[in-house]
């Protein structure tokens, strides 16, 4: 096992938790969808957190890859991973009570919530950033990564999560339609170079 196979188990494992968080959530509210408004703030908010714990798992392929095994990577790691799963797990609102006629709101659980939610987004990038720049002046290697692309997409997104967290509602709402676009737009991009590459072929039998 290489130093970065055995790094990935386990921060693979904890965003995988986040994950697996956010697709109980949504089970649990479709479970009790008779007194469940469901609106759309919450919905398009679970599916930003999952393209973003998504890119979180690709960046980790990206940076990480070469890394060697350290204690320190290991924290690292968990700090980010369970900033995330911190941000999961508090998306979808706790609807566990049986026989509990009280209707939810998932606008109200949205607004009540968003900060939270969005600050650990912005503090788990800001960690990533940070390890970015730091390998960046210590490597060229990793200076080749860089773009103007790629840091008009942090500074778009870090505004678009700072005005989703803080901003009046009316911004809110559309700082959050803005980083699912931008969201969607990342992985359009992606599937538009994975189908210029002609995709992937079949592995050879008995390879």
């Amino acid at each position: 096992m290489s130093a970065f196979e055995f790094f990935f188990s386990f921060y693979g494992l904890l965003l995988g938790l986040s994950v697996a968080e956010l697709v109980g959530g949504l089970s649990r509210v479709l479970h009790e969808r008779q007194r469940v408004r469901f609106g759309w703030l919450t919905p398009l908010l679970a599916l930003f957190v999952a393209m973003d714990v998504a890119t979180f798992w690709s960046q980790a392929w990206t940076i990480f890859r070469g890394a060697p095994f350290n204690l320190a990577l290991l924290f690292v790691g968990l700090v980010v991973a369970a900033t995330f799963y911190i941000a999961a797990s508090v998306t979808f609102p706790r609807v566990t009570a049986e026989g509990v006629e009280e209707r939810i709101d998932l606008d109200d659980h949205f607004w009540a919530h968003r900060r939270l939610i969005f600050s650990c987004i912005l503090a788990a990038n800001l960690i990533v950033v940070t390890i970015f720049i730091s390998l960046m002046l210590a490597d060229a290697s990793f200076a080749t990564l860089s773009s103007p692309r790629l840091w008009i997409g942090f500074v778009v997104f870090s505004l678009g999560a700072a005005a989703a967290a803080f901003a009046p509602r009316r911004f809110a709402s559309c700082a959050l339609i803005l980083l699912v676009t931008y969201s969607l737009f990342n992985v359009a991009r992606s599937a538009g170079v994975l189908l210029g590459d002609g995709g992937w072929s079949l592995p050879a039998p008995g390879a």
